[in-house]
């Protein structure tokens, strides 16, 4: 089983004393082709401030994330589970989950960068900004464009069961094979009526990916899914065909 989760727009500062990034040190290495790309691209493009901030739709006063991408090749790396910040991941609170939960997240949490591919939840990486729809050009092609194909090819080779929780723009940067399931977190009014939330879709991600790991079940099909959520107190149902409701 693979939980396919967006990354956030902000990071945690530092990383480990005198470490930086290896591409080796990275899971599925099929991608280290397309990251070395997009981090010449990024790079290069942080050479004009001005030309940084429009592309990644910054204002002035966060200047600091252009610094941050010209210093990607030398700046301290840290887990990704732990670098990411933002209402999703404040909610899964790594801090507080134990060892074998911990286990469970680096073997089956896939965090989806528009930087570098899909990232496992232990894999090093350093602080960025670069977001699924930034308008970085990579040898004259868009980031969906340059990610799409590597991405949805490296999701199907893992042969998984995949639960996709990642925005729509991160799942257009790959999409997940055949078989996978979308999850959209939805509220149940007094009519019965469901809606989709906005703001507060992440917070419920983020407790039904903590859920997830502190079960520590492998599930190989929607149906053991299911089977779990009702058993744990999370209401997920069959939405839209190839969609699940998490209703919050």
């Amino acid at each position: 089983m693979l939980v396919l989760l967006p990354p956030s727009e902000t990071k945690r500062d530092g990383g480990v004393d005198d470490s930086s990034l290896e591409l080796g040190a990275l899971s599925f290495a099929e991608l280290n082709p397309v990251r070395t790309r997009v981090l010449a691209a990024v790079r290069a493009l942080s050479t004009s401030r001005r030309r940084a901030l429009a592309a990644l739709g910054l204002s002035d006063a966060q200047a600091f994330e252009v610094d941050r991408n010209r210093a990607l090749r030398t700046s301290p790396v840290m887990p990704a589970i732990e670098r990411y910040t933002g209402v999703l991941f404040d909610a899964i609170d790594w801090q507080t989950v134990p060892d074998a939960a911990r286990g469970w997240a680096h073997d089956h949490a896939v965090i989806h960068s528009a930087l570098f591919g899909l990232l496992r939840a232990g894999d090093p990486i350093p602080a960025y900004r670069l977001s699924h729809d930034s308008r970085l050009v990579v040898r004259e092609q868009s980031l969906k464009r340059t990610w799409a194909n590597p991405v949805a090819s490296a999701l199907a080779a893992t042969d998984e069961f995949v639960l996709d929780l990642r925005s729509e723009g991160y799942a257009g940067l790959g999409p997940a094979p055949k078989g996978s399931y979308f999850v959209r977190v939805v509220t149940e009014g007094s009519d019965g009526v469901r809606r989709a939330l906005n703001h507060f879709n992440k917070k419920g991600k983020g407790e039904f990916v903590r859920a997830l790991m502190l079960a520590g079940l492998d599930h190989g099909s929607v149906e053991s899914l299911l089977e779990w959520a009702a058993d744990a107190g999370c209401k997920l149902d069959h939405g839209a065909p190839g969609e699940l409701d998490l209703v919050v």
